[in-house]
């Protein structure tokens, strides 16, 4: 059986930490499914179609990485797609409490699906979203946390 991993998150936008997790998460899965999703809770600044396309720019030459988006439960989504896994990052000890709840609900509501959490690399620990997005909406240079492939300025932020 084919071991799929779905990495979901909001990606707004995707990161070097993002995409050191997908890199070192290819040596365990045969295929990885970047899922966008859609949280009402947040506002984002790229639309989905514009975090999509940055994306595959990244692992345009890697077939095993694939990009979609979706709305609702992470693990409906894995069962749709034969996903027995839910690949996640981990920079502090906050996120793991975070991501434990989770993943601990997710099991109750499908027992078939796994999550496993991987450490980000300690230089990567201090970056997120929301920080890159906030010096991008500042008009801050935030290229050297986002892959080499994504080249922001041919991205213009349309808030949702």
């Amino acid at each position: 059986m084919k071991k799929i991993a779905v990495f979901p998150g909001s990606f707004d936008p995707f990161t070097i930490g993002h995409e050191g997790i997908v890199k070192r998460a290819l040596n365990l899965f045969d295929e990885i499914i970047i899922a966008v999703g859609a949280n009402a809770l947040k506002k984002n600044y790229y639309p989905v179609h514009v975090r999509k396309e940055m994306i595959g720019r990244v692992f345009q030459d890697e077939p095993r990485v694939k990009v979609d988006h979706y709305e609702g439960l992470t693990v409906d989504y894995c069962i749709r797609h034969n996903a027995r896994y839910i690949l996640r990052g981990l920079r502090t000890a906050a996120d793991f409490e975070f991501e434990r709840a989770i993943a601990q609900v997710n099991k109750a509501l499908a027992a078939d699906v796994e999550s496993v959490f991987f450490l980000t690399i300690p230089e990567h620990s201090p970056i997120n979203s929301s920080i890159v997005r906030d010096i991008i909406r500042s008009g801050g240079d935030a290229s050297r946390f986002v892959p080499a492939a994504i080249k922001l300025k041919d991205y213009k932020g349309e808030e949702e």
